[in-house]
């Protein structure tokens, strides 16, 4: 039997999940969040494709100028996350996927695609070896550990770009840890403002949480994962929302 993909819209995303997060019952209200925030996205030609089921198998992407994202790629669409989990694994769920948006590319006349990945393997980023097999290349690194892949239609488009205020790996405040973070995720919400605030209190660790708004302070931030990057002592340390947690962050940290 041939998979079903359906994308959402503003007309059915009240009745259909989001993948992530439906069974976590503490992220309910994160959940509603990122629902939220989707529903704005979609008049800014935003898809969330997924499997018609109740899994975790789904990609995003959007016009690359609309992304959240500071990364310059005129004219190619922007993929923000991309995942396909557990048993779902091996039965061409992501080239099918993949495959849809390269389609969208072609049929909007964009330059081709392009994503943010984790050199070192960061939480919510795609697989870059998978990645790299189906045809995008390294465009540019950072040296704290990201990396911007791009797979052109058009083979004479200009590379994209991070954006200067990325480069460096550092934010402006230097003091204690500093949270970066967007409603993209349906659990950053609630482990940002509960778990992280709980456990720095405990340390006794100054804590000053970020939440990015709009899509011109997204395109401004520090980091180019503006899904949920955390900062100590003014440097770069981690994707990873585990790190909030009491267990993780000391480890996180280099406590």
């Amino acid at each position: 039997m041939e998979a079903k993909y359906i994308t959402l819209t503003k007309e059915n995303i009240e009745k259909e999940h989001i993948c992530c997060a439906f069974s976590d019952k503490k992220c309910k209200d994160s959940y509603e969040l990122k629902k939220a925030w989707l529903k704005k996205e979609f008049d800014n030609g935003y898809i969330f494709r997924r499997l018609d089921e109740r899994a975790k198998v789904f990609i995003e992407y959007v016009p690359a100028e609309k992304a959240w994202i500071p990364v310059t790629a005129p004219n190619y669409l922007m993929i923000n996350c991309f995942w396909v989990s557990g048993q779902y694994k091996g039965h061409g769920h992501a080239k099918a996927l993949l495959q849809s948006a390269i389609d969208d590319a072609r049929a909007q006349g964009k330059e081709g695609l392009v994503t943010v990945v984790g050199t070192s393997k960061f939480h919510f980023m795609s697989d870059v070896k998978w990645l790299l097999r189906q045809g995008f290349e390294t465009v540019e690194k950072l040296p704290y550990g990201f990396s911007l892949l791009a797979l052109k239609i058009n083979p004479a488009a200009p590379d994209p770009a991070f954006k200067d205020c990325v480069l460096s790996g550092v934010c402006a405040d230097k003091e204690g840890v500093v949270v970066y973070y967007t409603h993209r995720c349906p659990f950053a919400e609630f482990h940002v403002r509960n778990s992280l605030v709980n456990v720095a209190e405990s340390k006794g660790i100054p804590l000053k949480i970020i939440r990015l708004e709009t899509m011109e302070q997204a395109q401004d931030a520090p980091t180019p994962a503006t899904i949920f990057s955390l900062f100590y002592n003014g440097k770069f340390v981690t994707t990873d929302l585990s790190a909030c947690i009491d267990k993780r962050f000391d480890k996180a940290l280099g406590l």
